[in-house]
Order: C-alpha cells, then structure tokens, then sequence
C-alpha cells in the first residue's frame, strides 16, 4: 500500500454545486486504501455535508481503478506491531473511531446518499457502498467482504446491511468464504442498484444524484427514516412511525408544491423544505 504520510486534504476531495455534494476517495495510487488521514478526512467531509443545509444529495465516489478496498494493511500492520512493542493500545480502535462514524454518518443524514462504485470494493469500502442509499456500479467493478480472508470480523456495518439486502443466508457465505462478486453478480444479489459501462459510471452516478438533490429531499428524508426504523420495530410501531414522518413530510412545502404541480399538469420545482 502507498505512503501513510497523505495529507487530509488531498485524501478525500469534496465539491459542491446547486445542491449536490460530491465526496471522493482519492488514494488511486493504494487502491483508495483507508489510512489514518483518509479515514479522519472522510469522516469529517461526511459530517460536513450532512451538517450543510445547502446540501441536498451526496454522491461518494472515488478516482483511479478502485472504488476502496477497506483498510490500508501497511498502515495496519504497523499499528499491530506497535500495540505489540507497547504491551497496550488497540490497533483497531480505528472501528469505534473511524469507520462506525462514516458509516452512521452515511446511513443517519436527512439526505439521499448515491455510491457511484467505479471499481474494487473491498472490506470497509464494501461497507461504505452498502451504507449509501443507491448504488451505481462500473461494470468492471466488483466487491468483497474481504474480512475473514485477514482473520477478522465485518465492520463498517457490513453485519447489518449486507443481510437486509441479500439475506442471512447469502451473507453468511459471502462473509465464511470471502470471494470478488462481479457487477452482474452484485446486480442479481441486489446490492447493486444499476450497472453501467465503465466509461459512462461518472455520469450515470452524477445523473441519479442529480435527479435526487433536484427531488422532494424532506420526503426522501422520511423515507430513508422510516425504512432505517422499519427494520428493528414491529408493524405497529412502523405504522406509529410512518404517521409520524407523514405528517411532517405533509406539512413541507415540497408536498405543496407538488401537488400544485401536478393539479397545474407541470414539473415540480422543490425547494427542500
């Protein structure tokens, strides 16, 4: 793996325009590897845009040949061997610091999220694909869950999302017996929500992404919300809950907008509240 000395600020690059946030991994030369800074950096851009509320959308992606293939091992066995010479600290202590914060990060914002995936997704990146709301995927790209293949367990929520998406069962297999899933595979599995050429996945990422921070984002909030919570609660409680963020979504100005619209025979313009 490359060099640990990156610098936050080129590790992770963020832009944002009319609504859209785009964050993007940016270690091609490591395979978008998450070292130290890397992590911290990716952290912190989530964080930001979830705080902006001129955010609307974001769309995490990544440069080079790989969308991110989970932790920098180079970094990782260092840290080993220092925990080891010390007789104390915690080489993975980067879970409760690091990753578990991204991945709440990504799956908690009140804002659609798209993972345009342009290659490799491995271990943690694997789990930053599934913690996204959709998942645009290269067709050359492919993922892994990678963790027992180093003697350790999932992390970066691929415990929790994997299963809703594809099964107890599936994932199970997929977490006992680490194999590459292709795009086509992904696509089957469900975990991959389009598949496009390569050369067309920046594009067709941007094109989904677009369409959501130009949609009725207060309505996407609830919806990403009530699904989050649908998943641990009865069918009551969910029933309680939908009322709950119905009323709210109702009562936006999003929902009388499109309704205007749709009574007038035109296309809705949202503001986002």
């Amino acid at each position: 793996m490359a060099d640990t000395a990156d610098t936050m600020a080129d590790t992770v690059l963020t832009d944002v325009s009319d609504g859209l946030a785009t964050i993007t991994i940016n270690r091609p030369d490591a395979m978008n590897a998450m070292n130290t800074a890397a992590k911290v950096a990716l952290r912190d851009a989530l964080r930001a845009v979830a705080d902006d509320t001129a955010v609307r959308a974001v769309l995490l992606t990544a440069t080079g040949r790989a969308f991110c293939v989970g932790q920098d091992l180079k970094e990782h066995v260092a840290k080993l061997a220092e925990a080891r010479d010390t007789d104390g600290g915690n080489a993975l202590s980067t879970v409760r610091e690091h990753y578990n914060p991204i991945v709440r990060t990504l799956t908690e914002m009140e804002k659609p999220v798209v993972a345009g995936v342009n290659g490799v997704a491995a271990g943690a990146g694997f789990g930053f694909a599934l913690a996204a709301d959709y998942r645009v995927v290269a067709d050359t790209a492919a993922f892994n869950t990678s963790f027992a293949g180093v003697a350790l367990t999932a992390d970066s929520g691929v415990s929790w999302t994997l299963p809703r998406l594809i099964g107890a069962s599936r994932a199970a297999d997929l977490l006992f017996f680490p194999r590459s899933i292709s795009a086509q595979e992904a696509y089957e599995l469900g975990i991959a929500n389009k598949v496009v050429p390569a050369a067309d996945l920046a594009k067709e990422a941007l094109a989904v992404a677009r369409a959501l921070a130009d949609g009725p984002t207060v309505a996407y909030a609830a919806l990403k919300a009530s699904v989050a919570y649908g998943a641990g609660h009865t069918l009551a409680e969910s029933l309680e809950k939908e009322d709950e963020l119905q009323t709210r979504a109702g009562a936006s100005q999003d929902h009388t907008i499109a309704v205007e619209a749709f009574l007038a025979k035109q296309r809705p313009k949202y503001l986002g509240r």
